[in-house]
């Protein structure tokens, strides 16, 4: 709380006259991120192109949004908030960002272009990025690994064993 106040320019307590503690600051910044995260990846989705042509444009927007945005990005997806569900801000906007992995999936099914469980095979999606993503940002991987190719190959794989032509 002191690193924000002082990046924002003033003393520690006043973030308090705003909010009643701690955990809704924290709630009001995670709600804040996960809305700039779906508005990035909506706007993807609703660039002209066939339903693959905007899926891919979504994982771009996905990566682009984490690699741009990496302190916003773990405090969205690696902080556990145990009173999540007391702030009405937060469960919308964390709802809004899951919405976002699936809906590239239904338009693909809704075209003909993959069928099954679309929110089953947009996780899948989802896994692939995210965990190459919290890998890559935490400097896991092996420096012999191109993360994006890495990224490229998995969900290549997983869009031929899907039956969607990927390249």
């Amino acid at each position: 709380m002191r690193q924000l106040a002082q990046a924002l320019g003033v003393s520690p307590m006043t973030p308090y006259r705003y909010f009643a503690d701690k955990d809704a600051i924290l709630a009001a910044v995670r709600a804040a991120a996960f809305t700039r995260f779906a508005e990035a990846i909506e706007a993807a989705l609703a660039a002209p192109g066939d339903p693959v042509a905007r899926s891919r444009h979504a994982g771009q927007a996905y990566v682009a949004f984490a690699l741009g945005q990496p302190q916003a990005y773990r405090l969205m997806f690696d902080l556990t908030q145990p009173t999540e569900k007391a702030y009405p801000e937060l469960t919308a906007a964390v709802v809004r960002a899951r919405r976002t992995m699936t809906a590239h999936v239904e338009a693909m099914i809704a075209a003909g272009q993959m069928s099954g469980d679309a929110e089953l095979i947009g996780h899948l999606f989802w896994t692939i990025l995210h965990g190459s993503l919290m890998l890559q940002l935490s400097g896991k991987l092996s420096p012999s690994i191109d993360p994006e190719k890495l990224r490229m190959t998995a969900i290549s794989a997983l869009s031929r064993g899907l039956g969607l032509a990927a390249d």
